[in-house]
């Protein structure tokens, strides 16, 4: 009798023992959980920020006009600092490489030719062909909202001191006017010879086959 007690009470306590160390387990996720409010706060913070891009992402007027103010903003307090030239010409180089992505095709058609002769090129070069819409490497709203990040922490650099290093303003004007004539004539050049435009200026026949039929079908495809 006092083997099978104590069999009993040792099943007893390992059992007490398991259900606490479940509860124990759970009750220390949760003290972590609680410990680490910083890590709750990101997350929040993350959530609010992409809902608010989600209400913003359809108005693309008024996303390009506020980014435009605030870029207006920055050239006057830069002006009346006469300062912090580094930091613009850091903005200009990081915004040109943007806009390079925005009007670049996604899948390179000289590469795409060169990989896969047998696949389809994603940009049609005759007008016997289907109208197929420009599909960019950077998309709209994620060239909008890199471009709009870089320049509230430019903003944001012209209140620190340090960021304002002396240097010829000139010097750096010239050089990114010059880097901006060889990008943009080297791009034309691409569009040129693959024959396509990245902006849509309603002409979608251009893409299409010629004759009525063709623009009713282009017309089409770019409503769907």
């Amino acid at each position: 009798m006092s083997v099978a007690h104590a069999a009993n009470g040792a099943a007893g306590a390992a059992g007490a023992g398991g259900l606490a160390a479940l509860l124990g387990g759970g009750s220390g996720d949760d003290s972590d959980a609680a410990a680490n409010p910083l890590a709750l706060l990101h997350s929040r913070l993350s959530q609010q920020l992409r809902r608010s891009l989600d209400r913003v992402a359809p108005h693309v007027a008024p996303r390009w006009a506020s980014l435009a103010a605030l870029a207006c903003l920055y050239a006057v307090r830069v002006l009346i600092l006469r300062g912090f030239y580094i930091v613009t010409y850091g903005l200009g180089i990081y915004n040109l490489n943007l806009l390079l992505g925005f009007i670049t095709p996604a899948v390179d058609p000289e590469n795409e030719e060169a990989s896969a002769s047998s696949a389809p090129s994603e940009l049609p070069t005759k007008r016997d062909q289907e109208f197929r819409p420009f599909i960019r490497r950077l998309p709209e709203f994620k060239f909008w909202w890199a471009s709009l990040r870089s320049v509230l922490v430019g903003f944001a650099l012209t209140f620190f001191p340090p960021a304002d290093l002396p240097v010829y303003w000139p010097i750096l004007l010239v050089y990114w006017l010059a880097l901006f004539g060889v990008t943009m004539r080297r791009q034309v050049k691409h569009m040129i010879k693959h024959r396509y435009l990245p902006f849509d200026l309603g002409r979608k026949e251009r893409y299409g086959g010629g004759g009525n039929g063709g623009g009713s079908g282009g017309g089409r495809k770019g409503g769907d």
